[in-house]
């Protein structure tokens, strides 16, 4: 019998019987109380915190380049794309958590107990790129945010965000709780700001509803579609769905069918309320961009220090430009974290590795510092926007090889028994899947074939 699947055996549960039988993130597995009775809002708040710790993902640098280049270029017309892949993040998320919940093992290690070695080893390196990318538009928000607030070049800056990688080890110190309301504290932070420039901006409500209406244009339109894949990249994130599958398993729900029931309930709840936040970032940031650079003519805003610099004169509000670079530091700081435990989940899922938490850390932050510190001194800030609208690209391209096997597996009956979705929602999943796949094809011809 499965140690950590009772009710399933290996062969039945479609599991190989050589996986490991690791816990997912061991040292913080099932560490978070639960209480046993009480009112429903005390369960709730036992299970808020990991939804916002994936959200941070969906607002992180990277976010900033492909929705400030989306709001100057084509004004609220990308909302829809924004809205729609916020919505895939919604179901996808509810998925990995379902999943880590259900079968006691994070997507990596499902991954790793049902392929080759083969074929898990290609898993890895897919995902690999992706925490790579991502971690690339960490380390140059960072140095931008850096020179920003306090005029450090970028490639000091660049320098200086390798330290943020004992930023973790601080935290998980602490305790997974301290994790999460550091992460929290970063995100109302980030909110914050946007609030004040949203106000400041007072852009036009009738415009912006109808900026969430899907337009056909964008699929016509190939510079348009390159920007939408990009946020469709930055939004829904492959790292985020081993992170989510992983980390709901801090809390020390029963590990019965009780118990993994009301645990998904609340987890999904949890990570439901998180991701409108992140839209709501998302929004903001190219709604800022629409109403201020796209409506006074600067088309071409796509860095994020241009939009820097024009914020406080374009609003008439001279703290604006500082607020934008403190919630682009906080979130190059929030994203850190979470792209850390990412890493040290996939590599520990996939090739049963356990590196110190630091020794990972400096490995892919140092990976992602050489090209910006080449980028930058070759071709200077601009060479960085653009690296950075890249970066979300490449993280759209490695989507389906994480969508793929987590939607195959929870529509598992073997794998999750009573807890596979249901055969609609599996529709949706893999139409969402599908999504993905037809438009990074299209990027790829696009980009191969002109």
């Amino acid at each position: 019998m499965d140690a950590r699947s009772p009710h399933l055996t290996p062969d039945a549960a479609g599991w190989r019987a050589d996986a490991p039988t690791t816990k997912s993130l061991a040292e913080v597995n099932s560490t978070v109380a639960i209480p046993a009775a009480g009112r429903w809002w005390r369960r709730l708040l036992a299970f808020v915190g990991p939804g916002y710790l994936v959200s941070v993902g969906y607002m992180d640098p990277g976010n900033w380049a492909t929705d400030l280049a989306g709001g100057s270029k084509f004004g609220y017309t990308l909302l829809s794309v924004i809205l729609l892949s916020n919505l895939m993040a919604i179901l996808l998320q509810s998925l990995a958590a379902r999943l880590g919940i259900v079968t006691d093992r994070d997507l990596a290690q499902a991954c790793r107990a049902t392929y080759s070695p083969a074929v898990n080893f290609l898993l890895w390196l897919a995902c690999e790129a992706a925490i790579i990318a991502c971690d690339l538009a960490e380390v140059i928000g960072t140095a931008i945010a850096l020179k920003l607030l306090f005029g450090i070049p970028l490639i000091g800056g660049a320098l200086l965000a390798a330290l943020d990688a004992f930023l973790l080890l601080l935290l998980m110190n602490r305790g997974f709780r301290f994790l999460e309301a550091f992460v929290i504290a970063l995100l109302a932070v980030i909110a914050v700001c946007f609030v004040v420039q949203i106000a400041a901006a007072a852009p036009p409500v009738a415009e912006v509803l109808h900026g969430f209406v899907p337009k056909t244009e964008i699929f016509t339109n190939s510079d348009m579609l390159y920007i939408a894949i990009g946020i469709i990249g930055a939004t829904v994130m492959p790292h985020n769905l081993y992170l989510h599958s992983s980390i709901v398993q801090t809390r020390a729900y029963e590990r019965n069918d009780t118990g993994r029931r009301e645990a998904i309930k609340w987890a999904t709840t949890d990570s439901t309320i998180a991701l409108m936040l992140a839209l709501f970032i998302n929004a903001a940031i190219l709604v800022v961009a629409a109403a201020t650079f796209h409506k006074s003519g600067h088309s071409d805003v796509a860095e994020i220090g241009q939009a820097f610099e024009l914020l406080s004169p374009l609003l008439g509000l001279g703290i604006a430009s500082t607020l934008f670079a403190v919630a682009l530091l906080a979130s190059g700081l929030n994203s850190t974290v979470t792209a850390t435990l990412a890493g040290q989940i996939v590599m520990e899922g996939f090739l049963d590795l356990h590196l110190p938490s630091w020794a990972r850390r400096l490995l892919t932050r140092g990976i992602a510092i050489i090209p910006v510190i080449i980028v930058t001194a070759i071709y200077g800030e601009r060479g960085t926007a653009d690296l950075l609208v890249f970066s979300q690209v490449v993280l759209s391209m490695q989507l389906p090889f994480a969508v793929i096997p987590l939607v195959r597996f929870v529509s598992d009956r073997r794998k999750m028994g009573q807890f596979a979705i249901p055969v609609s929602v599996a529709a949706v999943a893999w139409i969402v899947a599908g999504v993905i796949v037809i438009l990074n094809v299209k990027l790829l011809a696009d980009t191969l074939f002109g």
